[in-house]
This record gives structure tokens, C-alpha cells and sequence, in this order.
């Protein structure tokens, strides 16, 4: 069931859960988010991020998550990840996105307004929700990269101003989570997730969760995260399991039975994420 970015964002902030948003850059990966989705009985993202189009084909990426969720029995968005690009961001939207995040985090706080509000009066004109970020979340994603020491936590004043004068649907906000791999136990602000969420009473997402201990991911939700980004554990399970597999299977050259197993260890791990998140049976009709 194709649903808008806000439907599913405001099923859970009614009712106080995450929902996961995976990333995809193949079929693979879009086969393993629907049937884990379908097991747990989750409402789901699926999102592509600038880098994963540009791999794929906007036009691929978007008919491949269109067939998934209209074949789904439980509720799907398709999600633009990281949007810094405006004809980027039309060309999902024409393609049937049903959600874009405008990322114009590394603007000054009026300069990320202007930009935000004039996505948001474009896709809101066709039904499309708009994530928007606000603070700069550290580490690496395809093209868009912060330097540790100019990460900036999300000021919860900024925060209430930005809301109010672009019409977001979702705000990602900077608690001291960062893209990629982690080479410590990254430590979240609480309290500001928590004075965030009271002062906005809206869906908030958290990005960089990947590699977050699980209790960590469990007090953000209680304290009202509602979307939470997955990427770089989805990749690690996919190499580790095609490593292995070809390294017991050397002379196996079908790539069906090489990915194959990559499919199936994706899916178990976005299982996992879906129950850590508290979205498994959360799916309506």
C-alpha cells in the first residue's frame, strides 16, 4: 500500500513509535525491506539517497519501490534522502516519490528557511511530504560529507522558528548521531531529543542510526523520534554475507545464487530494526 511520508510519520507520532527508513540501491534491497515489513507487520521507508540514484536511475529506483509497495499489504513511502539538488528533488517527485527531504543543513538558518519553504510549496501543491534538517550531523553519505568538529547540535529555539515558517511535514534533528561507520559508542543528547520533541509535538527523524546500541535507539524513541535512518548496517550485512558466501562457493559465477544470501541476511537485519523500533504490528489497513 503506497502511502505519503506524513501518513505513515503521523500514525507513529500518535502512537509513539519509529519507523525504520532503509536505504536501497538495487532490487535486492527493496526485496528485503518489503518481506521483513511483511513479517513484522511494520509500516516502512523505502528512500534512496542522492548517491543510490545516481547508481541506479531515479526511474529504476522509483517503478522498482513502486511495485514493492503497491504489492505490499502493509504501508510504504518512497523517500528521497538528503535532497540538496532542486531539479533532483522535482525529478523524484514526478517520478512518484511520495516523500523528498530537502537537506540545507550547511545554510545559515534563514538561507535554510527560503530553500525549505520553497520545496515545501511545491510538494505539498502535489501531496508530497517534505523532511527537512536542521543542525549539521557529522560523517559521511555519498556526496555529503561534515567534518566532526563542524557538527552542531539542533538548537530546540531554532528549531520551533524553522517549523513554523516552512510548514515541514518531519524534522531531522543533530543529537549526536553521525553517517557511516562509527569509530565509538556515539553518545545522544536525551534531553534536547526530549525538549525538541515537547516543543514541536511533530514527527522527528533521526539520521546516522546505524551502529546506535540498541538501548540507545529505544530511550529516542520513548522520548518521541518517530523515523529512523538505516544505511551503513544494511551494507555491512550485504558484503559480509557475499564474502562469505563466495568464499566457500569460488566457482559459483550466478549471481542469483551469489546475492541471493545477501537478500536473506538484509532482511533478518531489518527485521531486527523494525522490532527495536517498536513498529512491528503497527501496520493499518
Amino acid at each position: 500500500m503506497l502511502v505519503t511520508g506524513k501518513a505513515i510519520l503521523h500514525h507513529a507520532h500518535e502512537n509513539e513509535y519509529a519507523v525504520g527508513a532503509f536505504n536501497v540501491n538495487n532490487m535486492e534491497q527493496v526485496q528485503a525491506i518489503i518481506e521483513a515489513a511483511e513479517e513484522t507487520k511494520s509500516p516502512v521507508i523505502i528512500q534512496a539517497s542522492q548517491g543510490g540514484l545516481q547508481y541506479a536511475g531515479v526511474e529504476y529506483i522509483a517503478q522498482m519501490a513502486k511495485v514493492a509497495a503497491e504489492k505490499a499489504s502493509v504501508p510504504v513511502a518512497i523517500h528521497l534522502d538528503h535532497g540538496t539538488d532542486f531539479k533532483q528533488i522535482m525529478l523524484c517527485i514526478r517520478n512518484g516519490f511520495t516523500s523528498v527531504m530537502i537537506d540545507g543543513s550547511h545554510y545559515e538558518l534563514e538561507e535554510n528557511i527560503r530553500k525549505t519553504k520553497q520545496i515545501v510549496e511545491m510538494a505539498h501543491a502535489v501531496g508530497v511530504s517534505v523532511e527537512a534538517e536542521l543542525g549539521k550531523i557529522g560523517g559521511t553519505e555519498d556526496d555529503i560529507s561534515v567534518d566532526e568538529k563542524d557538527a552542531t547540535y539542533t538548537d530546540p529555539d531554532e528549531a520551533e522558528k524553522f517549523v513554523a515558517e516552512t510548514g515541514i511535514d518531519s524534522l531531522a534533528i543533530a543529537v549526536g548521531t553521525a553517517h557511516g561507520p562509527y569509530k565509538g559508542e556515539p553518545k545522544l543528547d536525551f534531553d534536547r531529543i526530549k525538549i525538541i520533541k515537547e516543543r514541536l509535538n511533530m514527527p522527528i527523524v533521526l539520521h546516522g542510526s546505524s551502529g546506535v546500541p540498541e538501548e540507545s535507539i529505544k530511550k529516542a524513541v520513548s522520548l518521541g523520534i518517530n523515523k529512523i535512518n538505516i544505511d551503513t548496517d544494511i551494507r555491512m550485512v550485504f558484503h559480509k554475507a557475499v564474502k562469505e558466501f563466495i568464499a566457500s562457493n569460488p566457482d559459483t559465477y550466478d549471481p542469483r545464487k551469489i546475492v541471493g544470501p545477501a537478500r536473506k541476511a538484509m532482511k533478518e537485519v531489518i527485521a531486527e530494526k523494525m522490532n527495536m523500533f517498536g513498529s512491528s504490528d503497527k501496520a493499518w489497513k
